[in-house]
């Protein structure tokens, strides 16, 4: 009773629509082919389809092109050793412990604080995803941005409200649905799902919480936005999305491959698209239509509220990220900038790795009454 109550009101027509308009009201007739939101559950097997697409992509595609044109490789990392200890601390408390923690654990384990200084910082890279991995997922989304964004252009540059934004509320919330609005909504909702599905297995950055929230405020606007009708306004927030994103994981690629001067310039031109149509386009051409225009025709009702609450949203979003491209490019300019301002870095173990060897060639030595030390030395 209580659950069919909570969906009376969650489907209530005022919430969805302005005036007098009902769910009946956009029954296909007279011609005319409207959203349904039952159309919105295929998004979901879409989702895993590209979930299997995007793994036989990277494991055979995307590998190839890192190996063979870009001559990455896997990475290979010293392993910690197995310690139970360890593994319940770095699992359930801290995976970066404090001297006076490190202090502690040596003493339980026997060992000493530089032995378990290294096996944390082992096991910390353990954790973090290799270069190729990078490659390989930069690789994926820039196929599907660059697609979408062309798929998105071809289906929107013919059309009035493309350099018109008046004209998309003219005859709303009555708009007939075309095919190619229709799969490019169902596409860009499936992949945005997909995001979702795989974010335990992607690689994790400084920003994971705010890219959660981009994708949970995404799907919510478009799925809001194809039951109220505003499938126009809708596609054109995909298009102005996808035209930056396609710079930005181009660079990754490049800057994974470690072709530093190809990814600075396609930094610089990310930056450069992204402000614009982020801090430009974006507030003062779709947030300025959606919040004047549509008063103009109806009067507000809630989806008018929500619907542009969602984009609200968004901004916030662009200008914390527009910050994290900012430092980016300070230490671009001074020249201090290595890597994703979002990624963590490798822990560099190579004096940790020398030393050890030092100790098994001194161990050696005394063994066989050589001189432990490098072999071009030795050899001389």
């Amino acid at each position: 009773m209580m659950l069919q109550t909570i969906s009376d009101y969650f489907w209530w027509d005022r919430l969805w629509f302005p005036g007098n308009l009902t769910w009946t009201d956009f029954e296909d007739r007279d011609g005319l082919v409207f959203a349904k939101v039952s159309h919105l559950f295929i998004t979901v097997p879409y989702a895993v389809a590209f979930m299997v697409i995007r793994y036989v992509f990277e494991r055979f595609i995307a590998t190839h092109i890192g190996k063979k044109i870009f001559g990455l490789r896997e990475t290979v990392r010293l392993k910690a050793s197995e310690n139970i200890v360890l593994e319940k601390y770095f699992i359930t408390r801290l995976r970066n412990p404090s001297q006076s923690d490190l202090e502690g654990l040596a003493k339980k384990c026997n060992w000493t604080v530089r032995k378990v200084e290294r096996w944390f910082r082992r096991r910390r890279n353990q954790e973090r995803p290799s270069v190729l991995k990078k490659f390989r997922e930069a690789c994926w989304r820039f196929v599907f941005y660059l697609s979408a964004f062309i798929g998105g252009f071809a289906v929107l540059y013919d059309k009035p409200w493309f350099t018109d934004t008046l004209e998309i509320f003219h005859g709303f919330p009555k708009q007939t649905l075309l095919d190619s609005q229709y799969w490019y909504y169902i596409i860009e909702m499936s992949f945005y799902c997909s995001l979702l599905f795989s974010v335990a297995f992607d690689v994790k950055r400084k920003d994971f919480k705010e890219q959660i929230i981009h994708h949970v405020a995404t799907l919510n606007l478009l799925a809001f936005s194809w039951c109220c009708n505003y499938i126009r306004v809708g596609t054109l927030v995909m298009l102005i999305h996808d035209a930056s994103d396609v710079l930005l994981e181009s660079a990754k690629m490049f800057n994974y491959a470690g072709f530093t001067t190809i990814c600075n310039s396609l930094f610089v031109l990310f930056t450069i698209v992204f402000i614009i149509t982020r801090l430009v386009i974006f507030p003062f051409w779709i947030i300025h239509c959606t919040w004047f225009y549509p008063v103009l025709f109806f009067p507000p009702f809630f989806g008018y509220y929500f619907f542009n609450a969602m984009l609200i949203v968004l901004q916030m979003l662009h200008i914390f990220w527009t910050y994290l491209i900012l430092r980016m490019v300070k230490k671009f300019i001074f020249g201090n900038m290595v890597g994703d301002e979002r990624s963590d870095h490798e822990e560099e173990e190579e004096e940790e790795t020398s030393q050890e060897e030092g100790d098994q060639r001194m161990r050696n030595g005394s063994a066989t009454g050589r001189y432990p030390g490098p072999k071009s030395q030795r050899d001389h």
